[in-house]
């Protein structure tokens, strides 16, 4: 296996931090410290690089809160200055990174991300019978840090790089030797770096073809309940000896056409749905959100953005009849901007609207229309005659000509010639009839 080393002057290097400044700062130029750090942007940027050449880096300054989505999380937000330091970090190793993951892992990866792994496993569903689901218990905090310290000793050879990668991870610990800080962008990476090798065992020694990975939610199909068992005690294995991970208890074997929960979707062989979890945040959060604006705490631009990122989630998924239902049931909003009339009345409006004429024309004004007359539903070959009234005061020549071939009448014939044979031939057979009677 092939280590990387002399690292660190790119890290270091004016150019990257530079980058690394605009990336962290982007989405958030209005906080206080990231404001702070451009005030003196160039000061700040020469003593991260002289920290780096000199393998001391202060890590650790971390400001934790709680979230609730959908269990309960602690986060750790590091310092802006560290922000920075992890993307030029990342700017350089994700690449290197990049080069153990296999095929089907998906999280943390340019040209990869959720929905693929979604789409990749809904492909998977439609072409076997059996699918296994397995997750990690509690992953961030169950990481090994001297197992991760050895794995990343396999790809990166520089002393000062790897100095650095052991201040960063020990700078967190939920039990001694244990965890990562969820909210570092270093963490994300190493995370999904540490799984490599569960990549590789089970596509390589199992010979599982069907596989996806997102994170510490993973995947096996297969065609049989068998089968997967005993690639289920395989696994379980694996974690336990290589990497110092269980498996919770949300391990399922089962049958692809009864449904799969992944990612917040439920995938069925023919159709995507959402997972009865992701309905209930999306009805919380809709409701937070409008509750919000009625207190007066948000803009309607706010609402408008918080809207626009709940929707991206449902949106891929067939969720319009629950769409509908939310927005009917609790849309205050929504039900103050809909039009007064309804949708039927403004048809007829615009059936009883003159050809020809515009709409600001007065209806007392005396002037001859031509009105589009009702006619029975053509066929889908003369789909453009829908909209016409008269073809002699309305059609151009070219479109009659159009309409003269569509009906098989003669060139220079026209429908009210056409119209009059066929009430002279009416009357001629009626005429008949009373002579034989």
């Amino acid at each position: 296996m092939k280590r990387h080393g002399q690292l660190m002057a790119q890290i270091a290097d004016a150019e990257n931090l530079r980058l690394a400044f605009w990336k962290a700062s982007k989405g958030k130029r209005g906080k206080a410290d990231c404001r702070a750090f451009q005030a003196q942007w160039e000061e700040h940027l020469a003593a991260l690089r002289a920290e780096l050449l000199a393998g001391e880096v202060a890590v650790g300054d971390y400001h934790y809160f709680t979230v609730q989505d959908p269990k309960k999380r602690l986060i750790c937000a590091a310092a802006f200055r560290e922000r920075v330091l992890h993307h030029a970090l990342m700017n350089v190793c994700e690449p290197v990174l990049e080069r153990a993951a296999v095929r089907d892992s998906y999280a943390c990866r340019k040209g990869k991300g959720r929905l693929l792994a979604v789409e990749r496993a809904q492909s998977y569903t439609r072409t076997h019978c059996w699918f296994l689901k397995l997750d990690i218990r509690k992953y961030f905090d169950s990481i090994h840090q001297p197992t991760l310290r050895a794995l990343l000793g396999q790809k990166f050879k520089d002393p000062l790089l790897l100095g650095v990668f052991d201040r960063i991870i020990g700078s967190y610990q939920t039990a001694p030797g244990r965890g990562l800080p969820i909210g570092n962008l270093t963490s994300q990476h190493f995370a999904n770096y540490y799984l490599a090798p569960l990549d590789r065992f089970v596509t390589e020694t199992l010979q599982r073809g069907a596989y996806v990975r997102y994170m510490d939610d993973f995947v096996v199909w297969g065609d049989s309940g068998r089968e997967l068992r005993a690639v289920c005690e395989r696994v379980r294995e694996f974690l336990a000896r290589e990497l110092k991970l269980d498996l919770n208890d949300k391990t399922i074997i089962n049958r692809t056409t009864f449904g799969m929960d992944f990612l917040g979707y439920r995938l069925f062989p023919g159709t995507v749905r959402l997972a009865r979890r992701s309905k209930v945040r999306f009805t919380r959060k809709f409701r937070r959100y409008e509750a919000a604006l009625m207190r007066g705490e948000w803009s309607e631009l706010v609402l408008q953005q918080r809207m626009q990122a709940l929707l991206a989630f449902v949106m891929p998924a067939h969720s319009g009849a629950f769409r509908r239902h939310v927005l009917q049931r609790f849309g205050v909003v929504a039900k103050r901007l809909e039009p007064c009339e309804s949708g039927r009345q403004l048809e007829q409006r615009c059936e009883l609207l003159p050809v020809g004429v515009s709409q600001q024309q007065q209806p007392d004004e005396q002037q001859q229309q031509h009105r589009v007359p009702r006619r029975p539903a053509p066929s889908s070959t003369r789909a453009w005659e829908r909209a016409l009234a008269d073809p002699a005061t309305i059609l151009s020549p070219a479109a009659s000509a159009l309409e003269q071939i569509a009906d098989n009448r003669p060139p220079g014939a026209s429908r009210e010639a056409e119209n009059s044979g066929r009430l002279s031939n009416l009357t001629f057979s009626s005429t008949n009839n009373n002579t034989n009677q």
